[in-house]
């Protein structure tokens, strides 16, 4: 795969561009982009940029991220608190985010979505209300091991950090086992549509959008 150098700023507007000349693959009135990567990618920053510029454009946008979607404590550890394994597979409540973010989306959907579930400071519910997002409106959906779950996206936005810089930059090193399965088993920067090497976060390069040649 080729990558080209390019800035957050271009890169935001290339996306966010791509992203409102686009209609729903499902056939419905919403459209659903993916960012996935891990922790140390911060995905959120992306989204929130992706989100300011989609706005601009008109769009009304949705952020969510999966870290509002953790299991209650009792499933994340009943392996243990730092199992590899348990954390790609048990951690991430894939179920409720079906029923209470991408469901409602598509084809026949309320476009009433929960914005989150579940705060895992609290171990409890967080009772947050449903969000409405109009017909035209854009959902962001960030956070790790996103890809090779059937989710419904529209795009998918991977950002990819080296081997080296995911071990430099993880502030919990027992997870990385599970980027490694991740790896293995969905290939993200294969899956993707869109794949951002963020090794330097000043200096991201991207493989270009669907379609498309990458941008200079």
């Amino acid at each position: 795969m080729r990558f080209l150098p390019t800035t957050w700023e271009k890169l935001t507007d290339a996306v966010a561009a791509h992203v409102d000349g686009t209609t729903s693959g499902d056939g419905g009135e919403w459209l659903k982009v993916g960012v996935d990567g891990a922790p140390a990618a911060h995905t959120g920053e992306f989204v929130r940029r992706l989100a300011d510029a989609l706005r601009l454009r008109g769009r009304s946008v949705l952020v969510v991220g999966t870290g509002g979607f953790l299991r209650p404590a009792s499933l994340r550890f009943e392996y243990g608190r730092r199992d590899p394994d348990a954390y790609y597979d048990g951690w991430f409540d894939t179920g409720a985010l079906w029923r209470e973010v991408l469901g409602p989306l598509g084809p026949g959907g309320t476009g009433r979505v929960l914005p989150d579930l579940w705060d895992p400071d609290t171990d409890r519910a967080t009772r947050s209300p449903y969000v409405p997002l109009p017909p035209g409106g854009v959902l962001l959906l960030h956070g790790p091991f996103l890809l090779g779950r059937w989710f419904p996206f529209d795009l998918t936005v991977h950002l990819r950090l080296s081997p080296g810089a995911l071990a430099r930059r993880t502030e919990e090193p027992w997870t990385l086992p599970a980027f490694a399965r991740y790896e293995d088993e969905v290939g993200p920067a294969d899956s993707a549509d869109l794949v951002v090497r963020a090794d330097d976060p000043r200096h991201p390069a991207w493989s270009g959008l669907p379609g498309g040649a990458p941008a200079s």
